[in-house]
């Protein structure tokens, strides 16, 4: 296919002299140099895969490079997070991020927009880019970003990473599928874990994020072949990649009509879930869901204190108690919980009632998990499958009572 980009910008000496091993590469040349430089890439975040397509775009001498993402850096983050490091904790993902490229490469325009993507601001920020690289973690950011690109006419180079687990492709609805054409809707709400409540192995991101460098390079200068059509599957445990093809489809609602129709809907309705940390719950209908009501940590420490002993339900993995949980917890991992509150809305009678039957429902329940997310979504299940009784969610989750009660404890 043609170059994405067909400007070329002059060199100075001094690029020259640095991108010398490209130079004489007959692939890329002088000519694709100047190419490259007259290019402007999106990245969609800037956190696990969002690192080594910041680090490695700016090496390659990527013209203009934005970065799109509200975050601070947490400690947590710099396990896969390589272009953050332990002087950056608290500061602005994009100051961090664009502090280190500057570093890389001080011939770079860097734009930094400290703000979640959303289906008002997402036209404003993709129109002016050339490459827009999807680097985000949950599925209706995946779909906003699709269909932005779609109507466009922008190539989408797709990365997503889960525990062992990767997957890469180009949506480019001009020359073939867009990611919609694949996945025409999303997963039940609750079905994927989050990197958050899953894990990821810290170099899976690396592994990805640079074949996602590689596809925006390989469009912008017009060499090889792009991914457009294709999805690749990577598993770092067997070591194995796998191709599927993607064939367009004709009945699309977003590729399969004009560019121009294609109208950016509420994402976080049409997925039945969040999009960012600070966005109101969905339910599984795809309704706005009220907040559920909540129990401090310094509220339950003084209750504790005072010789209470309420039902404390632990919903994280087993391999998450190990690393630290409370005494006396009654602990049963969210996905049961689930699970079993889909057996009762269906009638079956399985041996997931026993999950619930340890649940009382009768009397006042508070719920915890790491951080306070996964807890609030059990308490709806809880909801759902007729629980009438109070039930609390822990703020903040163990790391609050391990910041607010007991500093002894470890934080993950």
């Amino acid at each position: 296919m043609l170059p994405i980009v067909e400007q070329l910008s002059e060199l100075t000496h001094e690029e020259i002299r640095r991108y010398s091993r490209h130079l004489i590469m007959p692939e890329v040349g002088i000519d694709g140099q100047r190419r490259l430089k007259a290019a402007s890439v999106l990245l969609i975040g800037t956190g696990g895969l969002g690192s080594p397509l910041a680090l490695y775009l700016a090496a390659a001498g990527i013209g203009r490079i934005g970065l799109v993402d509200y975050d601070v850096v947490d400690e947590t983050n710099l396990q896969r997070q390589v272009i953050h490091g332990q002087s950056s904790i608290g500061a602005l993902k994009v100051d961090s991020a664009g502090q280190r490229m500057r570093d890389i490469n001080p011939f770079l325009q860097i734009d930094k927009y400290n703000v979640p993507l959303t289906s008002a601001n997402a036209v404003e920020l993709l129109a002016p880019y050339d490459v827009i690289i999807d680097g985000t973690d949950n599925f209706p950011t995946r779909y906003l970003v699709n269909d932005a690109c779609v109507k466009l006419g922008k190539p989408n180079v797709y990365g997503s990473i889960f525990r062992f687990e990767g997957q890469l492709s180009v949506f480019y609805a001009k020359e073939g599928p867009c990611y919609r054409c694949m996945f025409p809707t999303p997963p039940p709400p609750g079905l994927v874990p989050s990197c958050a409540e899953g894990g990821v192995l810290g170099i899976l991101p690396g592994t990805i994020g640079t074949m996602q460098a590689t596809e925006a390079i390989k469009l912008i200068l017009g060499i090889g072949e792009p991914m457009i059509g294709r999805m690749l599957l990577y598993d770092a445990l067997e070591m194995s990649f796998t191709t599927l093809k993607i064939r367009k489809n004709p009945n699309c609602p977003v590729c399969g009509i004009p560019a121009e129709q294609v109208a950016l809907i509420d994402y976080e309705q049409f997925c039945g879930m969040p999009a960012h940390d600070r966005s109101e719950y969905r339910s599984e209908n795809g309704a706005k869901d009220k907040p559920v009501d909540e129990i401090t940590v310094g509220e339950l420490k003084a209750r504790l204190d005072a010789g209470e002993q309420p039902v404390i339900v632990d919903v994280r993995e087993p391999h998450e108690w190990r690393i630290v949980a409370l005494d006396g917890t009654l602990r049963i991992p969210k996905g049961d919980i689930q699970t079993a509150k889909n057996a009762v809305l269906a009638g079956r009678k399985l041996r997931e009632e026993t999950v619930l039957a340890q649940i009382p429902n009768d009397q006042e329940v508070i719920v915890h998990c790491r951080s306070g997310v996964r807890s609030a979504d059990v308490i709806r299940f809880l909801r759902e499958a007729g629980y009438k009784n109070r039930l609390l969610n822990l703020k903040g989750g163990i790391l609050a009572w391990a910041d607010e009660i007991d500093r002894r404890l470890p934080k993950y």
